[in-house]
């Protein structure tokens, strides 16, 4: 595994403006994809805009998805009308 295109936890620290203890919490938790090279944990760069929220991840996109159509199916009617003024 090349390391030179991950981030070191220190890197995602600074990033988020929190502690590497923070980071290292939210990676256990699953909050941050992380993957454990010898004693440390590499980040892949693209998985920070999940963290930051300024990208979706797959999982967040199917939710928001079927809420979408839910919704649609319930209230299209109002919706609709809505839409109209």
């Amino acid at each position: 595994m090349d390391t030179k295109r991950y981030l070191s936890t220190t890197d995602v620290a600074k990033i988020l403006g929190v502690s590497r203890i923070t980071v290292f919490q939210r990676v256990k938790s699953g909050k941050i994809h992380a993957v454990k090279v010898g004693h440390s944990y590499v980040i892949d760069p693209a998985d920070i805009g999940v963290v930051t929220g300024q990208a979706v991840s797959p999982k967040q996109k199917l939710v928001m998805n079927q809420a979408v159509k839910k919704t649609v199916a319930e209230y299209g009617d109002a919706l609709r009308l809505l839409g109209k003024e």
